[in-house]
């Protein structure tokens, strides 16, 4: 690995263009108008997985958008590690909040990243991090120094729920067969202090709908008459809480882990400053479960939020109506032991109990998948350990994560194998918001922290 930096050093440049002519491609998959952008990333990973050395790369169609797969096999004695990641993205809206257009990547100097980082969608959801693997296989390709098998498999759907992965992973498991899977999609706690995810919540999504009269009403003759959805669903979600915002659901909390004390002080130990934190969003106070921490509330406890309300008029001026339906979406994240499709049987059956007499609810999962957490005494993370390590000068923090990859659990029970979660991304890089980015120094050092990781696990695995 003694050639990396110079390798580095002549190609940056190239690294971070090859890089940005991806982020140009709008792979959106939950929007159907850019089907034929997300063909196009597929067939953009495809081309730079046969260019950074595979030997075999297929575009394997599913019921929804590809999968693309490439391996390098240089010796069947040797240990392999499966690279998952993903090419589509989610939308950019709200698009005028952008400081600018977000499939176009510009890079820019901020405080936290003076050396610049890449601004667009997708820069660090996943497209940058996922680069990252291709490129750091090209490096061991090309000045041969590639010290085990690797397989990678990158998908389109991830955003709208994997819903095609299982079936593809189920009926591909000789293919798919490896000792690690290795996963960056996730982020560490800051540029000086890296961390792996140990952790992951599950996840519920659901939508909700609700139905009064048969057609849109004048509010002026029927006002105070009838029940107004909107009204009954604002109502309805907001007993979802109680004063100290404990979930009111009967049963969501039975099989929640409890951490023992000891377990949480050894995360308390990370470094956190609540005043950086309400300073960075603009906000005068937290908000959350009342017994926990921040960083507790957003990774070991349970949530439930509304991502999206809506019904009525809202187009501009004004329309006295009371709308005949009102619809909300509702996502829950979830802690190890809680199972999703129970959790989301809890919701629909609770939510149509409290709805009153004049309004019909209907309840509309959507898609979901279970928590994970990773031991820290496998080969696996023992060998991320020391790669990062190596690069950063320090030792990584264990951290539990607030968000979810629902394939991660379903690797483990049809693979057989554990899964490490290397991610190089920061909280302050606004996925899934405007002005989404990725640091380049967040870039390059996953470049240079993921070969010591190949290196480090085939040592260990002899």
């Amino acid at each position: 690995m003694n050639l990396l930096q110079p390798y580095l050093k002549s190609n940056k440049d190239r690294f971070v263009q090859e890089l940005f002519n991806l982020l140009k491609i709008p792979s959106i998959s939950a929007d159907s108008s850019y089907a034929k952008d997300v063909y196009k990333a597929a067939d953009f990973v495809a081309d730079s997985l046969k260019t950074a050395g595979c030997d075999t790369v297929e575009i394997c169609q599913t019921k929804g958008f590809p999968i693309v797969y490439g391996e390098k096999l240089i010796d069947p004695k040797l240990p392999t590690i499966l690279v998952y990641g993903h090419y589509d993205v989610q939308p950019a809206d709200p698009i005028e909040l952008w400081d600018a257009p977000a499939f176009e990547p510009i890079i820019k100097k901020t405080e936290l990243h003076p050396e610049g980082a890449i601004f667009a969608r997708g820069a660090c959801d996943d497209k940058g991090q996922m680069f990252m693997h291709v490129k750091a296989l090209e490096f061991m390709t090309s000045t041969d120094q590639l010290p085990c098998n690797v397989k990678f498999m990158i998908e389109g759907e991830e955003e709208v729920g994997s819903e095609n992965l299982a079936d593809f992973v189920k009926n591909n498991t000789t293919k798919l067969k490896n000792d690690v899977i290795l996963i960056s999609d996730t982020g560490m706690i800051a540029k000086d202090t890296p961390s792996i995810t140990t952790g992951l919540r599950g996840l519920s999504y659901v939508e909700v709908e609700v139905t009064g009269p048969n057609r849109d009403l004048h509010s002026g003759i029927y006002g105070g008459a009838v029940a107004n959805p909107i009204n009954v669903l604002a109502k309805m979600i907001a007993t979802l809480h109680d004063e100290n915002n404990h979930i009111t659901i009967p049963g969501f909390y039975d099989k929640v882990e409890e951490l023992s004390e000891e377990e949480r002080a050894e995360m308390a130990k990370a470094p956190f400053s609540l005043e950086d934190y309400k300073d960075s969003l603009k906000i005068n106070a937290v908000h959350g479960e009342k017994g926990y921490s921040t960083n507790e509330r957003n990774s070991i406890r349970p949530t439930l939020d509304v991502n999206g309300i809506w019904g009525g008029y809202t187009g501009e001026g004004a329309k006295t109506v009371i709308a005949s339906k009102a619809y909300a979406k509702i996502s829950m994240r979830l802690v190890p032991n809680q199972d999703y499709e129970e959790i989301t049987l809890l919701f629909k059956t609770h939510f149509e109990n409290i709805a009153p007499k004049g309004v019909t609810v209907k309840v509309t999962p959507h898609h979901g998948g279970q928590g994970y957490v990773t031991p820290i005494d496998t080969v696996g993370y023992k060998a991320a350990a020391m790669a990062y390590k190596d690069t950063f000068g320090t030792a990584p923090i264990p951290q539990r994560g607030g968000g979810s990859i629902p394939i991660v659990a379903l690797f483990e029970k049809e693979l057989k194998s554990k899964t490490i979660l290397m991610g190089f991304g920061l909280d302050s890089d606004a996925i899934h918001s405007p002005n989404e980015h990725f640091g380049l120094f967040n870039y390059f050092k996953g470049i240079e922290t993921i070969p010591l990781f190949y290196k480090y696990f085939t040592e260990l695995q002899s």
